[in-house]
This record gives C-alpha cells, structure tokens and sequence, in this order.
C-alpha cells in the first residue's frame, strides 16, 4: 500500500509540473503575441505622431485635423482596392493613392485654414484645427453615412511561423514599413537641404528668413510629408482593422497626439518611441487587464506625463522671457 501510495503522488507530482510547465509556456506565447501586436499599433502610433510633432515643430500648430486625414486615406483604400483587383493590380498599390490624396487635402487645409492665421492668437488658431476636423468628419459623414465600411485585405502575405508563435503578414509588413519610413524621415530630416531647412525654421523662423529660407515652402512641404505619412497609416491601420467610418481618426489621432507629447512634441526620434510606448501599454492592457480600460490607462499616461515631465521624454524645457 505504501508503495501504491507513493507512486501515485508522484504520478500526480509528475502530471502538475508538466500541466505548470505548459501553463508557463501558454503564458510566454502569449506575452510574445500581445508584444508584438503592440509594436505593430505603435508603428500606427508612431506614423501619426509623426505628422503631429513635425508640424507643431515647424509652425506650433497642433494639427487636430490629422486623425482626420486618416480616415480620408481609409476611403480611399476601400474605392481604390477593388479597382485595382478588377485590373489584376495588387491591392497594395492602394497606398499610393492614399498618399496623394492626403498630401493634397493636407497641403490644400495649411493654404486655405491655417496659413490666413500665421501671427494670429494660438487659441485662435486651436479653434480653427478643431473646426477642421468636424467639417472632415461631417463630409464623409455626408459623402458616405455612418455605416462601416469593409476594407479588402491590403497585403496578400503568408503568415510568418517562428517556433510555436505565428504572426500575420500584415504584422510584419506594417512593422518592417514603419521602420523603414522612420528611419528614412530621420535621414531626410537630418541630411538634406530641405531637411536642414525645416530644422532651421524650427529653430528660428525669422533667422531662417534671413539667411534666404523661404518658410511658406518649408511650412507647405512639411505638411504634405505629414499628410503622406497619414495616408501610409491610413493603409496600415486599415490593413489590422479591415474597416472604415467617419469617426475612425478622432480616437487614433488622440492616442498619437499623446504618443507625441509622450516622446516631446516636435522631437521625430520621441513620436517613434512614443508610438511605439503606447502601442505597447494598450496590447498589454487589453491582453492582461481589460480591453475597457486600455484606453483609460493611454489618457493617464498623458495625465502623468503632463504633471511630471511636461516636454516629454526627448522634448526640452523652453523658458520665457516677461
């Protein structure tokens, strides 16, 4: 009986570290998947934020009109998709059109809205990004309705195995893209002619006038690169959420606007790791605590860092003189 007895605890010993281990090695995949989905909305993230901090960095307009400008990119996904299929194109020559027509509104909102405004009061000019992005949202409202608009898959790509975990070729397309764009942005930023130009007139608009930079072209293109990189989100974010509505920029403007202020506005190297720090927070969240309170926990990132460190991570405290 005694040798019964103490074969069947280790029966039992045996079965409850294997069922621990496997438990444990659940545990890991999941942790990997939910970190790799938070690189790729950060990449989203990261992109839009983009077009938030360069702008603001250039002129000090935050653009709320940007979400907006996503969602325009998203339209232009869902018409140009199935025509491009009906012509035996891939579907994600889509992401050319939506880069052209979000260059084009972004360029056509600086001329028409917030170039009449250069010297004018910030609240003013705060105001007048605000109505823009409601007379966006209430066109394609109009143009469109409210009703969701399904999205064709964007890239046709196999599934990526590595080890037990499996990724989506959307995933690792939107990831590597994003990348690549940021890396490519910084080099312009940093080694061209029209990069050093924006830098300048960051620095100082009128010493940049001065030494014969014409702001209105700096102003001008770098709202068409931000515009551009709107509409690459656009397709990226269309391609992890197959579908379209009117309102689907305001909520993934504000969470980059807080991946901006998170690395310092007008700081390029700080809205990547912004995006990316959001992205993260939000994937763990859902995955680990609730899917209601993942947006919850993104604004008190932005509460904490507002009381703690201001000019976010990167950015600078920049004293006035009275």
């Amino acid at each position: 009986m005694r040798q019964e007895s103490a074969l069947q605890k280790l029966v039992v010993a045996t079965f409850t570290a294997r069922r621990r281990k496997g438990e444990r090695h659940l545990d890991m995949i999941l942790f990997i998947k939910q970190f790799i989905n938070g690189i790729q909305v950060g990449s989203i993230y990261a992109l839009v934020a983009l077009g938030y901090t360069m702008v603001y960095g250039i002129v000090k307009l935050i653009n709320f009109a940007h979400g907006d400008f996503i969602m325009v990119g998203g339209y232009m996904a869902v018409f140009t998709i199935p025509a491009l299929l009906a012509k035996g194109l891939p579907p994600w020559l889509c992401v050319l059109v939506s880069v052209l027509v979000c260059t084009a509104i972004g360029c056509a909102t600086e001329k028409i809205a917030y170039k009449p405004l250069r010297g004018a009061p910030s609240l003013s000019v705060l105001i007048t990004a605000i109505a823009m992005s409601l007379f966006l949202e209430n066109l394609a409202l109009i143009l469109f309705s409210s009703a969701p608009r399904p999205v064709s898959n964007v890239f046709d790509i196999q599934p990526l195995q590595i080890g037990p975990v499996q990724f989506s070729g959307n995933t690792v397309v939107t990831i590597l893209l994003s990348v690549l764009i940021m890396i490519g942005l910084q080099l312009f930023i940093k080694g061209t002619r029209m990069g050093k130009a924006m830098r300048a007139v960051s620095e100082d608009g009128g010493a940049a006038i001065l030494m014969g930079i014409s702001t209105d072209k700096t102003i001008s293109l770098t709202f068409a690169i931000g515009s551009g990189l709107a509409g690459v989100a656009a397709v990226m974010y269309c391609a992890a959420y197959p579908q379209v509505q009117p309102y689907m920029g305001s909520m993934l403007g504000l969470k980059a606007f807080i991946a901006a202020v998170l690395g310092g506005i007008g700081s390029i190297p700080g809205a990547m790791l912004g995006g990316i720090v959001i992205g993260l927070v939000e994937s763990m969240t859902k995955g680990y605590i609730s899917t209601q309170l993942s947006d919850a926990v993104v604004f008190g990132i932005l509460i904490i860092v507002l009381l703690v460190k201001p000019a976010g991570i990167f950015g600078k405290n920049v004293g006035e003189k009275v």
